[in-house]
């Protein structure tokens, strides 16, 4: 079990990685963001299972306030992500409609 103020420094540290992750959405550098959420999810990792029921009035408030930026960033990042999936969706859509148009009607030609 984590220790009160671990707990809340992994919270801090999630926070501050949540932010960089939006500067990386925003600046389009996927690779960037990648490496930035596998680091995020090692720390969700650690805090699997964080028990509330020890920390204090002012560090449950700080934990709340915490994960209420993370969820704003998440919001923001996914403004930037989302259009650039659908369009990788639609991209790979296209590729397999050729491809089976190839498959269909290539090997009539061939």
């Amino acid at each position: 079990m984590l220790a009160m103020h671990n707990q809340i420094e992994l919270y801090e540290e999630m926070t501050a990685l949540s932010a960089r992750m939006v500067e990386a959405a925003q600046r389009n550098d996927w690779d960037n963001l990648i490496a930035l959420e596998r680091s995020v999810s090692d720390l969700r990792v650690r805090l699997a299972g964080d028990d509330n029921s020890r920390l204090d009035n002012g560090e449950r408030e700080r934990k709340a306030a915490l994960i209420q930026r993370i969820l704003a960033d998440d919001a923001e990042i996914r403004r930037h992500t989302e259009p650039w999936m659908e369009q990788v969706r639609q991209f790979l859509g296209g590729a397999r409609k050729r491809r089976q148009v190839d498959q269909t009607y290539g090997a009539h030609h061939a």
